[in-house]
């Protein structure tokens, strides 16, 4: 397909959009229709230095400026959010496929972290010990690090960079993001809206591109943190050369979450949360629930009777049409990819309940759907058990026991979500107590904490000390500092003190 005409999505440097000059650039594609909407810029080293040396020269007037004051243009910039939230809601749909109110609630989801770096102030607060020792005073304090990066997924192209930036500028930092190539209008049109903020120029910077991009923001000495959040298998890749460059890495990957269902839970509730969970954002979200544990035959056969008629009358289609509740995946070579794991879950002896393989969607038939998919009577070996399908595939696995599905959450590789819908007390402490995850829910599906706990999984879905946003954000973007003092004391009577007028000391 002819690329001219196109528009160009270009990086953001020293408060400006800007052409690339790689002479590289990729193609943005509505995921509806697989057709061409616009190109994007390609990054390479000299780009990725040109960001980051604006990031480093911004950095020493805004660590400096109080942060009461930086967090005055987080408050500004919440509130051109909340006005343009529908431009840009339908901006994402049309460069990811999910529906609009879908997009909606993600990103306000981001907002919310906005909404806590606008207290970052309080939690910048250090300790003071009086008299540690004979005339000795100790306190602490916490410091920004300096140019830091983010690297952000395709799936929540607005939620996850603000997971990211709002924390780390309203510390001190200076930042350069690196979005997913696939949907990188979002965080051009972020960063324009932090600009119209009064965001100093070069503390926001976005730069555009694939592995050369990543590898250079990984090897730039002047880069002191990075954050990531995508598949295990990059994730590693960037945790482990992020380290071997002395630079702090936090990296938020892969998932295989499993939802247990007790015999006593409220079975409507059950399947409105597999619903929700399984099939929203077409299954593309590290936290979607893709392994469902009953325990009991009975509890699998109850849960199925409800749950299939609900997924075979799912509607699916584009962004844009009425009453669409689930859109397409983000790519031909995703849904190749899912369709063939569909194959293999067959093959393999799972049985196939519903199968969402042949959707054609009438007026989109070439775009990339994948039909909502569930499996039943899965076992621990088979494919779609183990890995990560990132689609709207749900596997049913039956389970003899409690203890047997707890089991199965705490062997398996990846230590993400996980949640327990139960009406009895004792089985919902004990779980929560005894799984071997980052993030568990009681009777909550996605147990995504909100904006002032911190995010993060255990296992292979984190690379990593520090878990994402809240507290641990704080901690993550600042480095502590202890100073210990001794003071002359050699008052005498009748000392005199010089202050300056009008009260400056």
């Amino acid at each position: 397909m002819s690329t001219e005409g196109k528009k160009v999505v270009g990086h953001y440097i020293g408060g400006q959009s800007v052409m690339g000059i790689s002479g590289r650039e990729g193609g943005v594609y509505n995921p509806a229709t697989n057709e061409l909407i616009r190109n994007v810029a390609l990054a390479d080293a000299a780009e990725v230095d040109k960001a980051v040396s604006n990031a480093a020269e911004a950095f020493h007037d805004w660590a400096e400026m109080p942060s009461a004051r930086r967090v005055q243009v987080l408050y500004r910039y919440r509130e051109l959010l909340i006005q343009n939230i529908d431009e840009m809601a339908r901006l994402l749909s049309s460069e990811h496929g999910k529906t609009v109110d879908d997009a909606k609630g993600s990103i306000t989801r981001g907002l919310e972290v906005v909404e806590f770096a606008c207290g970052i102030p309080q939690l910048l607060k250090g300790e003071f010990s009086e008299s540690v020792a004979s005339g000795v005073d100790s306190w602490s304090m916490r410091q920004p690090l300096g140019v830091v990066a983010g690297i952000t997924p395709f799936n929540f192209p607005a939620m996850v960079p603000m997971w990211m930036f709002p924390v780390a500028i309203a510390c001190g930092n200076t930042f350069v993001l690196k979005p997913s190539e696939r949907n990188p209008s979002c965080a051009a049109f972020m960063a324009n809206l932090l600009t119209e903020a009064g965001l100093p120029d070069g503390v926001l910077n976005v730069v555009n591109g694939d592995k050369e991009a990543v590898d250079s923001l990984l090897s730039h000495p002047s880069v002191q943190a990075v954050s990531f959040v995508g598949s295990t298998a990059v994730g590693e890749y960037v945790y482990q050369t992020g380290c071997a460059h002395g630079k702090r890495v936090q990296a938020l990957c892969g998932a295989k979450n499993h939802m247990v269902v007790m015999p006593d839970a409220d079975m409507g509730q059950v399947v409105d949360a597999v619903m929700g969970a399984a099939y929203g954002s077409a299954g593309e979200r590290c936290m979607a629930i893709s392994v469902v544990v009953a325990v009991g035959e009975d509890t699998a056969d109850r849960m199925m009777e409800q749950l299939v008629p609900r997924i075979e009358t799912l509607k699916v289609g584009a962004y844009d049409q009425a009453g669409v509740e689930m859109g397409p995946v983000i790519t031909p070579d995703a849904r190749d990819r899912i369709k063939n794991y569909i194959d293999r879950g067959v093959k393999e002896g799972a049985d196939l309940v519903v199968d969402g393989r042949n959707i054609s969607i009438p007026g989109y038939e070439s775009g990339c759907f994948v039909g909502a998919t569930v499996f039943d009577r899965v076992k621990p070996e088979m494919a779609i058990y183990r890995d990560e399908i990132f689609g709207p595939v749900l596997s049913v696995v039956r389970a003899e026991s409690y203890e047997a599905a707890l089991k199965l959450v705490n062997d398996h590789e990846y230590g993400n979500g996980t949640a327990i819908f139960t009406r009895d007390g004792d089985a919902a402490r004990d779980f929560g107590h005894r799984a071997q995850i980052g993030m568990v829910g009681v009777n909550v599906p996605i147990p995504v904490p909100l904006a002032f706990h911190s995010f993060g999984g255990w296992k292979r879905s984190l690379f990593g000390d520090h878990f994402m946003h809240g507290p641990e954000g704080v901690r993550f973007y600042t480095r502590m500092k202890t100073l210990t003092s001794r003071w002359p004391s050699g008052i005498k009577e009748g000392a005199v003190f010089n202050f300056k007028a009008g009260g400056e000391h």
